[in-house]
């Protein structure tokens, strides 16, 4: 869904917003229905994250753009989300499985509502409420609970070698 985000996201806000809350619907889904039946795979554990990523960092590329997000802090979230994944694979290739965690997921959480705040303020669907900050709070916290848990990764990967 990642194109079709991209494609209409610039032209089309309340579109853009509307495919980048089904693409995190499904994915979230996804991942609840896979651990409900118990198929849960090391794929699975790879590929699921990479799409949430791709997802996101295309989301916020896009908001760069649009100039509604600071390049920097885009930047310290991309550098993040690679050095987990890098760290994700290299545990997977020595058969360790290093599960996400809380924070990891809270980080997720606030990027989806930094994006769709960002985008619904854009979009100026609703024009009597200013979601300016709100938006920038989301992207701060996200932000900021991305490097704490990536830490928090770093520091559990090395304990588990």
């Amino acid at each position: 869904m990642v194109p079709v985000f991209i494609a209409v996201v610039e032209k089309h806000p309340v579109w853009g917003a509307i495919v980048f809350s089904v693409a995190s619907l499904t994915d979230l889904l996804d991942g609840y229905l896979a651990r409900r039946a118990r198929q849960v795979t090391k794929l699975g554990i790879i590929l699921d994250p990479l799409a949430d990523k791709f997802l996101v960092i295309a989301a916020l590329i896009v908001l760069v753009d649009l100039k509604l997000v600071e390049a920097w802090i885009v930047i310290i979230i991309v550098i993040r989300e690679f050095l987990v994944t890098s760290l994700r694979l290299v545990a997977l290739s020595q058969d360790m499985v290093i599960p996400a965690e809380t924070g990891g997921k809270y980080k997720m959480g606030f990027q989806i509502a930094a994006v769709l705040t960002f985008l619904v303020n854009y979009s100026g669907l609703i024009r009597w409420v200013d979601l300016s900050w709100p938006a920038i709070i989301c992207i701060w916290v996200a932000m900021i609970l991305g490097v704490v848990s990536g830490v928090q990764y770093l520091v559990q990967f090395v304990r588990r070698l």
